[in-house]
């Protein structure tokens, strides 16, 4: 046998011994724990999300409502809830900026849509504030025609919606990093 046939055989079982000894350490996220410890599934299914604090009627209610139901479908997906663990309590404010000005009609054609929010995941069991996180989203939305109302409001309350998911999305991300680490 040739020296660098010996080199590539030696390389091949370097990487192999390694490949073996790190294998034990990867666990996708979301498998089912052989360990007897419920599955990150099961923690997410546990944290009761209570209604967001808008006044009712308002646009920021709609939204808070339209984050609160993205995200239980996020941690729940078609099941319902579990006996509750944790409390995930929500505050978020909206924001509305003009990007581009018509010049004819000084009506604004492409608006900039914010949600800043912030969040608490309380243990209910000693009522203990056990992470807290904020998050942002910005969204951008044209505006069709000056006369065109319903257009318009449309394309802002598409906005609200994408923003609201968007939101939804970064704290589930979070929880899930925190049930998965403790961190």
């Amino acid at each position: 046998m040739s020296s660098a046939r010996i080199r590539i055989a030696a390389r091949l079982l370097a990487v192999a011994a390694l490949a073996a000894l790190t294998a034990g350490c990867f666990q996708p996220m979301y498998a089912e724990r052989t360990d007897g410890s419920p599955a990150l599934r099961d923690k997410l299914m546990a944290v009761e999300i209570p209604p967001v604090d808008k006044n009712n009627a308002s646009r920021e209610a709609r939204v808070g409502v339209e984050i609160r139901n993205a995200l239980a479908f996020k941690l729940y997906g078609n099941a319902t809830g579990m006996p509750p663990t944790h409390k995930l309590v929500l505050r978020f404010s909206t924001g509305r900026s003009s990007l581009m000005i018509d010049q004819t009609t000084a009506l604004p054609t492409s608006e900039n849509y914010s949600i800043d929010a912030q969040f608490n995941l309380i243990e209910i069991a000693s009522n203990k504030s056990v992470m807290t996180g904020t998050t942002f989203s910005r969204v951008s939305y044209d505006m069709p025609g000056s006369y065109q109302r319903f257009a318009r409001a449309r394309a802002f309350r598409d906005a609200e919606d994408r923003a609201a998911q968007e939101i939804a999305d970064n704290i589930q991300t979070r929880l899930a990093s925190f049930f998965a680490t403790g961190t």
